[in-house]
């Protein structure tokens, strides 16, 4: 009997646990939380990604305050050998890697490519790791590799979902492998597009990648497509992202703001893929915690087992960091990858107002990892850590940020803060995880905000729905925290009830199992929209 086709979800790292650090951030914990959500549902989905040496940094903040990142070992033993041997050939040499599957975490069947020699790890040693052909080797395993582990593993795919450019060498393989059997290029290239939808998750310039066709050439991954054809994909120099949306049939933006974005980004591609927004969702067994599940509707029960989550975290607070916040005052939680557009760092800004907002009874918690590689993102956090020293116990910095820890912090913390600059936070699941738990946000109207805010009943905006400066924006938060948040916490009555309004707009709206439907939908649908 014919079994279901598949969708192929392939992505560059996937967040399932911290005991298992394939992720550098927030696209690896939303596929995480996808392919989770697939397996609830029992949706007809698998994934495929890159078993990384090294993935998520462990941190330790040095005695300068500086940022020390280190990566360490991981047991990976519980991944099955599925037998397959997938070969790429990079740089003239063939890669030969073993086909890895698990679904220990509650996933749908994930497929990771890992190389069996040990001169071929460079390739897989580091996720992101820096370097043009590092780069570009880790994509063509991905994309290449991907395409035909599933090949060799008879698993029948109707639909290749390209989560992020990283992927698009995939489509590469798909036309290749049609113009082999006797196609010419554009039949091959439309036969394809068929097959495939694209999500592009950032409007950030690093988020977009581009690589010279003659690198492409020199390091094979172009396989039989000539200049010419991979300049029509792709462009010269060729830009991952404009690939995607030329290969793919549909695509989406990870909210509707950032598909509005996006369509401006890229109108001046010609043929590129139509992009709607679908907005991220979390997957909510993983992230809410139990008993604020079982209490959302009774405002006592609530307060009560938030109280027990803030409790755990001072418990963390007091272990990690050695002070013991006030436990009546208003916890401001500000958890997330350090980079300078998310600016972590805004409500330091202004050393005046910022002690009139602690001595007025908020205590601010932080967390987040820079990229090791990203100097901008490693001095927020210095400069975090120094606020901490200078304010103990009403600055906190938690170092070492993990998935463990963003449990504990979007439970425990009582509001959640995010002032990216608008409009390059395509999405921002931080924000719905807290909301799950009954954490009000106060954030600037950008990613997923801009649609669940909720005026008056589950959190606040930041400024207005325009593209505002640092100045102006560390100004309008600071006027949100005093004039409207520290108020909204002093009357308990208030405060219950828009964290059970947060709980009720994150259930119903921003959860990964709406998202998965959404995406069969919409995107996978052949009808679709």
């Amino acid at each position: 009997m014919a079994r279901e086709p598949h969708v192929a979800y392939f992505c560059m790292e996937y967040g399932l646990s911290e005991s298992f650090p394939i992720y550098s951030g927030g696209l690896g914990v939303l596929a995480g939380d996808f392919i989770r959500s697939a397996r609830d549902l029992g949706a007809p989905v698998v994934a495929v990604g890159l078993r990384w040496e090294r993935g998520y940094a462990v941190q330790r903040i040095g005695s300068d305050g500086a940022p020390d990142d280190a990566f360490a070992t991981y047991d990976a033993s519980f991944l099955e050998d599925t037998g397959v041997r997938v070969h790429v050939r990079v740089r003239g040499a063939e890669v030969t890697c073993a086909v890895r599957v698990t679904t220990r975490f509650g996933n749908v069947p994930l497929y990771l490519l890992d190389p069996l020699r040990a001169e071929d790890r460079w390739i897989t040693s580091r996720l992101y790791e820096a370097g043009t052909d590092v780069r570009i080797a880790q994509e063509m395993l991905l994309g290449i590799g991907g395409v035909r582990a599933l090949h060799w593993l008879g698993l029948p795919v109707a639909t290749y979902h390209f989560n992020e450019g990283h992927a698009v060498f995939a489509g590469v393989e798909l036309i290749a492998v049609r113009m082999a059997d006797g196609m010419t290029f554009p039949d091959a290239w439309a036969d394809t597009r068929r097959r495939i939808v694209f999500t592009t998750h950032t409007p950030v310039k690093a988020g977009n990648e581009e690589h010279t066709i003659k690198d492409l050439r020199r390091m094979g991954a172009c396989l039989e497509l000539s200049g010419a054809e991979m300049r029509a994909i792709g462009g010269d120099p060729f830009n991952m992202t404009i690939a995607g949306l030329k290969l793919a049939r549909r695509a989406n933006g990870v909210s509707a703001l950032h598909a509005e974005t996006a369509r401006a980004m890229w109108a001046h591609v010609e043929g590129a893929a139509p992009i709607i927004g679908i907005v991220n969702g979390v997957h909510a067994p993983s992230w809410q915690d139990a008993s604020i599940r079982a209490a959302a509707g009774d405002p006592g029960h609530l307060w009560a087992a938030h109280t027990a989550q803030k409790r755990e975290l001072g418990a963390t607070i007091a272990a990690r960091a050695g002070v013991t916040p006030d436990p009546a005052a208003l916890w401001i939680g500000i958890a997330r990858r350090a980079a300078g557009y998310k600016r972590n760092d805004l409500v330091l800004r202004d050393a005046a107002r910022l002690e009139r907002l602690l001595a007025a009874g908020a205590v601010l918690v932080f967390s987040g990892k820079a990229h090791p590689d990203d100097a901008v993102g490693r001095a927020i956090v210095a400069r975090i850590v120094d606020a901490a020293r200078r304010h103990p116990g009403r600055v906190v910095f938690l170092e070492n940020y993990d998935i463990a820890l963003a449990r504990l912090l979007t439970r425990g913390c009582d509001a959640w803060l995010n002032n990216p600059v608008r409009p390059l936070e395509a999405s921002g699941t931080s924000g719905m995880k807290a909301a799950l738990n009954g954490l009000p946000n106060v954030s600037v109207l950008d990613g997923w905000w801009a649609e669940g805010y909720r005026p008056g009943e589950n959190g606040w905006a930041i400024g207005d729905a325009s593209a505002g400066d640092d100045e102006k924006d560390a100004a309008a938060l600071h006027d949100t925290l005093a004039g409207q948040v520290l108020p909204a916490w002093a009357d308990a009555a208030r405060w219950r009830a828009m964290m059970r309004a947060s709980i009720a707009v994150a259930e119903e709206r921003f959860t990964a199992e709406r998202m998965v439907r959404e995406y069969f939908a919409r995107l996978y649908a052949e009808g679709g929209s």
